[in-house]
């Protein structure tokens, strides 16, 4: 939604980066074309902060090493996560690499 106007914008899912990673009242800078008003790229911030809502529990005793596991977050998309992240956390994801950058405490 354009928060000028309140005009809904619907960008083609091609213009997203990540589009796995875009959830829903996600602030986003969009590019559009001058001439038809269509817009040509979407810019995501630099990380979001997303859910787990699902992942395989984590084995006591091997956070150690940098092992990860994959876990799915609230938008759908499967990112990989160290084994110590359990189903309910939440993380920060780099939206241009789509990595796993840190749990977040609320």
């Amino acid at each position: 939604m354009n928060t000028e106007d309140y005009n809904q914008i619907t960008p083609a899912e091609g213009a997203l980066d990540a589009p796995g990673l875009l959830k829903e009242g996600e602030v986003v800078k969009i590019m559009f074309n001058t001439e038809d008003s269509m817009p040509l790229s979407v810019e995501m911030p630099a990380s979001v902060v997303l859910e787990i809502t699902y992942t395989e529990p984590g084995v006591k005793g091997n956070t150690a090493t940098n092992a990860t596991k994959p876990a799915k977050v609230e938008t759908g998309a499967e990112v990989n996560v160290p084994l110590f992240i359990n189903e309910g956390d939440k993380i920060k994801i780099d939206t241009s690499s789509g990595s796993y950058m840190e749990r977040v405490k609320e």
